[in-house]
């Protein structure tokens, strides 16, 4: 399984779950933590809940894969899955606001795809 390919399916999967401001960023070849970083986010805590559960579930049936870490919570706003080479960040709107985990490289040279 190549990492961008699980990226795309990731993006795929939380645009059909109505995600907002989705993210795609390729932070190659520095791969300082992961290959692939998804950022997007969830209305309130029942829709960032359907998110992650929705991305756990088909990428285990699909690839036969766990994320290695999961961090964070639905009612906290923030919550990261760790595949390895493909990390997926699922906020709400104001904890996006206050991380602003996209100035963290310079976004606009790593961005492969933008859904607004």
């Amino acid at each position: 399984m190549q990492s961008l390919d699980l990226a795309h399916h990731i993006v795929d999967l939380v645009e059909d779950r109505k995600a907002e401001d989705i993210l795609l960023l390729d932070l190659r070849p520095d791969n300082i933590i992961a290959d692939f970083f998804i950022i997007c986010s969830g209305d309130n805590e029942r829709h960032l809940r359907a998110l992650t559960d929705t991305v756990r579930q088909d990428v285990k049936e699909r690839y036969q894969k766990l994320p290695f870490t999961n961090e964070g919570k639905a009612e906290h706003g923030w919550i990261v899955m760790d595949y390895g080479d493909v990390v997926a960040h699922f906020f709400s709107p104001d904890r996006r606001d206050y991380y602003r985990l996209e100035e963290l490289w310079d976004a606009a040279s790593r961005v492969m795809l933008r859904i607004q």
